[in-house]
């Protein structure tokens, strides 16, 4: 099938943006049958509000830990539970990442 670019107003801002005949493409290859209704710079602030965070992702909770071989204080993005080693991440990026055996 034949795309062609369309111009569409933005249902937040009002502003016209084009829906260009790859985006079109795009769309139709995935399945989708809604066109956009918000713009790129509202769909990203939108994108923002859900997840929180600027880059698509959600903010993490860090904890405190002492790094198991040289004794300094790492944030790491979950609660040491105290049976396993935690490494700071200059520790952990010269060991490696190793496979645990339970």
């Amino acid at each position: 099938m034949s795309y062609q670019d369309r111009a569409i107003t933005c249902q937040d801002c009002g502003e016209s943006f084009t829906f260009s005949a790859e985006d079109q493409s795009y769309h139709a290859l995935k399945g989708y049958t809604n066109e956009p209704k918000r713009c790129p710079s509202c769909r990203l602030v939108r994108r923002q509000e859900r997840t929180g965070s600027g880059y698509g992702e959600s903010q993490r909770e860090l904890y405190s830990a002492v790094c198991a071989n040289c004794g300094k204080e790492a944030q790491v993005p979950f609660r040491p539970s105290g049976d396993r080693p935690v490494y700071c991440s200059d520790c952990y990026s010269r060991q490696g990442a190793r496979p645990q055996r339970y």
